[in-house]
């Protein structure tokens, strides 16, 4: 059955949507031996031969779901041309390829998923999906209590609102600790809404994504999610039908 190119990427772990179209715009996809640039092309997994950088895309031997402590330091790609550290490094014993679901910037650390699972990478990346993103975030400076009412509500960056945000002392100091929970994550999003307000980031970490908790996962390493947990997010992101997981 044809697809659109870009739909393809995503499915089979490539990387998301968004920069399946940038793969595809940059030449660097093929099918049947012939560069293809022009987005809304269609191919069919079972039958073309599909490329990306010259190398054949296959089809995964199943879906894969994964947790990881991503230390900073390390860019949230696979593939770094400015050669910086990737959490792809990290994902040592991983036979299929997988991809990070959204990003943490260089200096953040936290909880990370990947995934090979597009659609599941999509909706957990969406804002309407409602999905919660909770950090705990050290900065240099308490907010006053009308500033950290109106980061609740949202600031303005790039011309654009940011949607309503959880905000919660959780360490009251020189510098103090908060807890952050967002259902969007535009680049470098937290860091910019506390410069709104004179205060920079000092330290950052994602320690929840909906559910699922970072726990007593070490820095640097990684672990498969378990069927439930698998099953819980498809429930909550509405994605009905259960596909069998591989380790």
């Amino acid at each position: 059955m044809q697809e659109r190119l870009q739909k393809i990427l995503s499915k089979v772990g490539i990387t998301s949507r968004r920069k399946a179209e940038q793969l595809i715009l940059e030449g660097r996809v093929s099918v049947n031996g012939e560069i293809v640039v022009e987005m809304g092309s269609k191919a069919d997994l079972e039958t073309d031969h599909i490329k990306v950088d010259g190398k054949l895309i296959k089809k995964p031997k199943g879906l894969l779901y994964i947790a990881l402590n991503k230390p900073a330091g390390y860019v949230t790609t696979m593939y770094d041309p400015e050669g910086r550290s990737t959490v792809s490094q990290l994902m040592k014993g991983l036979k299929e390829r997988v991809y990070p679901i959204g990003r943490l910037d260089y200096a953040s650390e936290g909880l990370l998923l990947l995934t090979n699972d597009g659609e599941f990478a999509n909706k957990v990346m969406a804002a309407h999906s409602q999905l919660v993103k909770t950090y705990v975030v050290k900065t240099t400076g308490n907010l006053t209590h009308d500033q950290e009412d109106h980061f609740r509500r949202g600031v303005p960056l790039h011309g654009k609102r940011t949607a309503p945000a959880g905000l919660k002392m959780i360490k009251n100091q020189e510098n103090p600790w908060y807890e952050v929970q967002l259902i969007e994550g535009r680049q470098n999003q937290i860091r910019m809404m506390f410069r709104y307000f004179g205060r920079l980031v000092e330290k950052l970490k994602r320690v929840k994504v909906g559910f699922l908790e970072l726990g007593e996962l070490k820095q640097g390493e990684w672990r498969s999610l378990n069927p439930k947990e698998v099953a819980k997010f498809r429930r909550i992101l509405k994605l009905e039908k259960l596909v069998a997981t591989s380790e």
